[in-house]
């Protein structure tokens, strides 16, 4: 009889495989599967590092932002590096998101360079810049730990500024401040590290209230709405193209909840990770990118899972 050798690779697949079906809630079925090929080894200059954040664009490119030189990585559809940069703007990538009109924003909460949104197109090009890099502030125009942002229809620009300020920071397409809201405490329209952000089609802002674990819901003036608490500790969320929301919590439930992003009915949970961000292809397929995960590829930080 030959004698079949299994890899070191082989033996972690099957493992974290075997561990989402034992962690997943048995009141789900297990829709997903790691694509344990995904994405392709990088270059040998490029090491990953944390990967606090994953977005994709419009031509279904996905990106992630680590926290390694170059911070910004573009893959292709087939998990293969096109395109890198950001190194000489970025110093502690956090939220990284996909606009309506194509941009890319990323935001920088480093204590001693960062505390800045800075906006490309999807090849690297500068376009704006909010905040002054390396200045924390509570002004208009000043960040303390910005860590996720998002575009409405119209433009508008809401900033979560939630490491140290936990308030929301709204401004114009051209970046002109117009409004803020939010400050520390557990009550309707307070944070406690808000972290995440997404503005659903109903043109609700949902804010992943991190510590106070749950997701506050407003309109686009900072009105409170309601709050949804069964999405666990929110770091991560994003809503696809058929109003479903996914929710990333690598603290409590680790793993990323979905439900209905209209009334928040949990539908699904997808195990096998410790995910700080998501985000979701055109056919359904998950990607996660994680702050906890071993170096070296074997314990990886990003990940990708089918759908079945």
């Amino acid at each position: 009889m030959t004698e079949r050798k299994i890899s070191t690779h082989q033996l972690y697949t099957a493992a974290l495989l075997l561990t989402t079906w034992l962690v997943a809630p048995a009141s789900y079925a297990q829709e997903y599967i790691l694509d344990p090929d995904w994405p392709q080894p990088l270059p040998d200059d490029i090491e990953w590092g944390q990967v606090p954040n994953v977005t994709i664009d419009k031509d279904g490119y996905i990106y992630a932002f680590h926290r390694s030189d170059p911070p910004i990585l573009k893959f292709d559809p087939d998990g293969v590096l096109v395109k890198s940069w950001g190194a000489e703007w970025i110093a502690t990538p956090h939220g990284f998101r996909a606009a309506p009109d194509g941009s890319l924003w990323a935001t920088d909460y480093d204590r001693q360079q960062g505390h800045t949104v800075t906006k490309f197109d999807t090849e690297g090009n500068l376009l704006l810049r909010l905040g002054a890099r390396g200045f924390a502030g509570v002004g208009p125009n000043t960040f303390n730990g910005p860590t996720d942002l998002a575009v409405a229809e119209n433009g508008d620009i809401f900033v979560v500024d939630g490491h140290w300020n936990n308030r929301i920071v709204k401004y114009n397409k051209a970046g002109k401040y117009l409004m803020e809201w939010g400050h520390k405490g557990t009550g309707p329209g307070e944070f406690d590290l808000p972290h995440t952000i997404v503005i659903d089609r109903r043109g609700r802002v949902l804010i992943g209230d991190r510590s106070n674990h749950r997701i506050q819901i407003f309109d686009q003036q900072g009105v409170y709405i309601t709050e949804w608490d069964q999405f666990g500790w929110p770091s991560g969320m994003f809503i696809d193209q058929n109003d479903i929301l996914y929710v990333a919590d690598y603290q409590s439930k680790r793993g990323v909840t979905y439900g209905s992003a209209e009334d928040g009915t949990v539908m699904g949970f997808i195990a096998g990770s410790e995910p700080e961000g998501v985000v979701v292809d055109a056919a359904g397929n998950v990607y996660t990118g994680e702050v906890t995960g071993g170096e070296g590829g074997e314990g990886r930080i990003i990940r990708k899972f089918i759908k079945q």
